[in-house]
């Protein structure tokens, strides 16, 4: 069980993610147009989208995990092999999880601000 956060915790918190989630330019969302182009948001951070993008990168990021522990179950010394069609099923879906991350990732870095440009705002 968690203990619950401070108040200095929550301000804290709530500066990084307006730092993160401000000013850089567009966001890159957490999914593509049916074209399999990439989908860009511009916004404070703090819009309904803004929070739908965060929770649909989270519950991708917590699949990921998830496929990530079966992966590794899965090919744990001593298991029964699993059969072509499951490996590669497997794999189709590792390939997803990480296009998703790197995708996060990419996204996030996007939004963290330049060290110079912290310094020079301070």
């Amino acid at each position: 069980m968690s203990q619950p956060r401070s108040d200095a915790d929550r301000m804290r918190r709530r500066e990084l993610y307006d730092a993160a989630s401000g000013g850089k330019g567009p966001r890159l969302l957490p999914w593509t147009s049916p074209e399999g182009k990439p989908c860009y948001l511009s916004s404070d951070g703090r819009g309904y989208l803004s929070a739908l993008a965060d929770s649909i990168e989270t519950v991708q990021l917590s699949m990921g995990q998830e496929l990530l522990e079966y992966a590794r179950d899965a090919t744990a010394p001593g298991v029964k092999p699993l059969s072509a069609t499951e490996y590669h099923w497997l794999a189709c879906r590792l390939t997803e999880a990480l296009a998703d991350a790197l995708r996060v990732a990419d996204s996030r870095g996007q939004r963290i601000p330049d060290q110079e440009e912290a310094a020079e705002d301070a």
